[in-house]
């Protein structure tokens, strides 16, 4: 089948596979991977994984679980575990003088930002840009030609993916976010859209600006996204202090 002759044609290309920063977030990816993977070790395809989870604990407490349990066995056949101790995340060590993460939001932070914010604008139009994502509109009202505006709430808490996210970071070269919330369970939907879209402004270098009435080193998880939003939080503080030119 289609499956098979993937990995037939993939064993005659590579010898390695490294998927870096490996999760499972959605029953399709979890059924589809067993198979895939099933397959993958009979070619004698070597692979190479890196988690902020461990291997048991892979779509813990996700939808159908049980029928990803078959994976999660043929991982542990397959592959030797091993946790890499690291003493500093070497995104935390960066110099900070760029440093855009600003809270709490207050007089003080909202001058700070609404003065980087028309520096980083200045001479550049506003415009409503009207994004097509397979046959859908996105309206971006805060467009400066490239430089781009949303309230948190616009980009989490509506039904948006990663489809979406992609095409605004295809038209973006610097996002503002106003008012990041902390996350409990209440929200934990908003906190994987998140999650979701800095992995995508991460992987496009995509700087950022965020104000919160919340201190990054503070902000709390719902306990199902604890693990991948440490990821999530380490990266903020990269693209928060990247250069812009």
């Amino acid at each position: 089948n289609g499956l098979n002759n993937f990995v037939k044609d993939l064993s005659n290309k590579v010898e390695v596979l490294y998927f870096d920063e490996f999760q499972v977030t959605n029953i399709v990816d979890a059924m589809i991977l067993g198979k895939l993977f099933k397959k993958i070790f009979e070619e004698k395809i070597k692979v190479i994984f890196s988690s902020n989870i461990k291997i048991n604990d892979l779509y813990k407490d996700g939808l159908q679980r049980d029928q990803f349990i078959p994976f999660i066995k043929i991982l542990e056949k397959n592959s030797f575990e091993k946790e890499l101790l690291i003493e500093d995340d070497y995104r935390l060590n960066n110099n900070n003088s760029l440093d855009r993460f600003l809270s709490p939001i207050n007089q003080s932070t909202n001058f700070i930002f609404n003065k980087f914010f028309r520096t980083i604008t200045k001479d550049k139009n506003k415009t409503i840009k009207i994004l097509e994502i397979k046959g859908r509109k996105l309206e971006i009202k805060n467009f400066y030609e490239g430089v781009i505006k949303f309230d948190f709430e616009e980009l989490c808490n509506r039904n948006l993916g990663s489809e979406d996210f992609i095409s605004i970071a295809n038209n973006c070269d610097f996002l503002l976010i106003v008012e990041l919330p902390n996350f409990s369970e209440d929200n934990s939907n908003q906190q994987q859209r998140f999650i979701t879209l800095i992995d995508i402004l991460y992987e496009k270098k995509i700087p950022l600006m965020i104000t919160s009435n919340i201190d990054l080193k503070l902000i709390n998880s719902s306990k199902s996204l604890v693990e991948p939003f440490k990821r999530t939080v380490s990266r903020l503080y990269e693209l928060t202090s990247m250069s812009y030119n």
